[in-house]
């Protein structure tokens, strides 16, 4: 008997209909997305939220996808508290919970910044989460 890689026994199929649903150009930036945070951590799981919202969680939320008209955001849920040196966030800045990538039809994927971010999106939520942190600053 085959059993599957751990990450993909953490995939829901929710995400799979959510991603396959979208525009070509969509679903290729929300599957990169998806790669690139299940490879931060072997151990994030997906869920939907919201009715259709596909999120990825470990021990806390650590980011969701939207598709809009033009683009398709990257919730980061950090409570603003993990740098950006490569100024990646587009919006947000000043949101108490979450802030976001926005990624275009034909823009390049920032895979580099984006996986550090959720690998210490991952570190502070093991930590207690970014709520917990905030308030020791």
């Amino acid at each position: 008997m085959t059993t599957a890689p751990e990450n993909l026994e953490r995939r829901d199929a929710r995400v799979d209909a959510f991603i396959a649903a979208l525009p070509e150009w969509q679903q290729h930036i929300c599957a990169q997305v998806r790669e690139l945070v299940h490879a931060a951590d072997p151990a994030v799981e997906e869920t939907i939220k919201r009715t259709t919202q596909p999120y990825f969680v470990l021990d806390g939320n650590i980011c969701a996808l939207l598709a809009a008209k033009d683009h398709v955001n990257v919730f980061l849920y950090d409570g603003g508290i993990v740098a950006d040196p490569e100024g990646i966030i587009t919006g947000g800045h000043n949101n108490k919970t979450a802030r976001t990538v926005a990624i275009a039809q034909g823009e390049a994927i920032p895979g580099q910044a984006l996986t550090a971010m959720f690998r210490q999106i991952i570190a502070d939520n093991r930590a207690g989460g970014w709520r917990k942190l905030k308030q020791g600053q």
